[in-house]
């Protein structure tokens, strides 16, 4: 091979380490870049040019034409991805979880005023102190502003939770809006890789780092599985549903119930778009509504929409890998409508809000708060029916039995003077914490309250104020329906609390072993994908050496040529 051809070879040396210079100075600079993935030169032999074709010797007798950059690769382990992006899915989960119960923590401790605890407590002193002197003024006005006290800390509380619930509902529409932003992002950065890709020249990396920092994103917040084409695309499906493909996006949808729904209105169901029924149109076409069909099970009510995303028939695990993405962390977390005591009926209606932090929480605090209100009223009603009516013990004008509690909602007594009993089906009669107030001419009246006997006595015959005091000691109330062992009313609360410490501790747990999961995977991804300062000043210094060698070949070949034209020629 002549001389002058052998100045290609030492071009190509100088060419091929100025580009690995490149590369390198590239990952220096984006060493602290979020997402970016650690790149690699591969070399390449240019090809040989055959000296001679006889077969004699060892080997053929050939020369290099030189080297080239045959790829500039990612370092990327796509096993360790797939690993990284599930575990920070169920990461997401569990941070939704615990978020709740820190919540529920926050406001049962009430660091802003009075706690319910001192509520009850002093509504619990107020009858201890009336079975002592049944008919003191003094003593029933206590009763009457306690009572007060205790509907408002209750509201308090009920109306705190409520609001993390409106809180949660927001976060599932924010959600399913930066999921769906996500799916269009990945799309779109495939239209641009297949592009490239298919040319053959280059590899985009860059738009690779775009794209997997995407996958990470969606991974966080919904379960995937994904897969790259022939072409280049990265094929996505969310919950087993196709969700990026070939051709575009399939959206998932969110609506709110309404108020002919089981859920409560105004909390969204997530839905695809794809596979739901359309209800109805504006006059541009445009889609108004959904239909709502019970398909599948949605939290804890077994309805949903058309095209569910979830199966809330699965039991959550880690097994299942049912446990996986924010979106279903805070679904499963709000749940579908205000949790109250109809949710401890039985097991089954238990069973249906028993995963869902806010639903289970709100359910048993409404059970306290039901219990309270109904038990002193039963004892009113029960002690006034054991003397004449026409004497009015305990009985206001009309001759209606004084209740201490009242709905908001709904009248107490029809006009015959029939009272109107809790119907399931019928919230408005409900003695719930939201539907609560103290009977207003008690409020102004304390001593309308009397408990007197027909010969002006004190309650003794009755025992009424005592049984009133005894509503907090009898033994007669379950926490919910998985439990066999009855408890007061004072001991229930301690229970319930002691549950929200329980649970916060296995959530805190949880939480904290899936963030040294997704840290330790993280640290071994960052291990391959991440850049090394000091690794990538070792490659600068071997391509700059080796560039040193090309630039000193390609001179001596120039001091050959000169000494051949110059002196030789001469």
């Amino acid at each position: 091979m002549g001389l002058f051809a052998n100045l290609y070879v030492g071009n190509s040396g100088l060419q091929s380490s100025q580009e690995a210079l490149n590369v390198v100075a590239h990952n220096v600079t984006n060493a602290d870049t979020t997402g970016y993935t650690r790149q690699q030169v591969s070399y390449g032999t240019r090809e040989y040019s055959r000296l001679s074709n006889s077969n004699i010797g060892v080997a053929v007798k050939q020369a290099g034409l030189g080297v080239y950059i045959s790829e500039v690769r990612q370092v990327r382990d796509r096993f360790v991805d797939a690993s990284y992006r599930n575990q920070a899915g169920r990461q997401g989960f569990y941070d939704a979880s615990y978020a709740a119960i820190e919540e529920i923590e926050e406001i049962f401790g009430e660091l802003d005023g009075p706690t319910f605890e001192n509520a009850m407590n002093s509504l619990q002193t107020s009858l201890a102190e009336l079975a002592k002197e049944p008919t003191s003024e003094v003593k029933q006005s206590m009763v009457i502003q306690y009572a007060q006290s205790f509907v408002e800390a209750s509201q308090n509380a009920y109306r705190d939770m409520s609001n993390y619930q409106d809180k949660l509902n927001l976060k599932v529409q924010t959600t399913v809006d930066e999921i769906n932003a996500l799916g269009h992002e990945i799309y779109s950065l495939n239209q641009k890789i297949r592009v490239i890709a298919t040319g053959g020249v280059e590899n985009p990396n860059d738009l690779y780092d775009q794209r997997n920092l995407a996958l990470d994103k969606l991974g966080a917040l919904i379960n995937i599985s994904y897969q790259e084409d022939f072409f280049g695309n990265v094929l996505v499906k969310a919950e087993n549903h196709d969700f990026v493909t070939m051709n575009g996006v399939n959206e998932m949808g969110y609506q709110a119930e309404d108020d002919d729904s089981v859920g409560e209105p105004g909390f969204y169901n997530v839905f695809w778009t794809d596979s739901a029924t359309v209800e109805s149109r504006d006059e541009h076409g445009n889609i108004i509504k959904y239909v709502q069909d019970t398909v599948r099970n949605n939290p804890n009510t077994g309805k949903t929409a058309s095209g569910a995303v979830y199966d809330w028939t699965l039991d959550i695990s880690s097994k299942l890998d049912t446990d996986v993405g924010t979106l279903k962390g805070v679904l499963l977390a709000r749940g579908d409508h205000r949790g109250n005591f109809y949710d401890l009926e039985s097991e089954d209606s238990y069973d249906r809000v028993a995963d869902s932090v806010m639903m289970n929480i709100m359910a048993e605090f409404d059970g306290l708060v039901h219990n309270v209100v109904t038990a002193m009223n039963q004892v009113l009603q029960d002690a006034a029916a054991t003397v004449d009516p026409a004497f009015g013990y305990l009985r206001d004008e009309n001759g209606n039995t004084i209740q201490i509690f009242e709905r908001i909602s709904s009248e107490e007594y029809r006009p015959d003077g029939t009272y109107i009993a809790e119907d399931k089906n019928d919230n408005m009669t409900w003695f719930t914490t939201p539907n609560l107030v103290v009977n207003a001419d008690l409020l102004q009246y304390p001593t309308h309250l009397g408990l007197k006997l027909p010969d002006a006595s004190e309650d003794g015959g009755n025992d009424t104020a005592e049984k009133l005091r005894d509503v907090f000691q009898n033994e007669d109330y379950l926490l919910n329906p998985t439990l066999t062992n009855k408890t007061s009313l004072r001991r229930y609360y301690a229970n319930f609390v002691a549950q929200i410490a329980n649970s916060g501790n296995v959530y805190q747990n949880l939480k904290d072993n899936q963030d040294l999961t997704v840290e330790s995977i993280e640290a071994n991804r960052q291990g391959s994908i991440g850049v090394a300062t000091d690794e990538e000043l070792a490659n600068m210094i071997k391509f700059q050496n080796a560039y040193n060698a090309s630039s000193r070949f390609i001179n001596v070949i120039d001091e050959c040529i000169e000494h051949i034209i110059n002196t030789l020629g001469a």
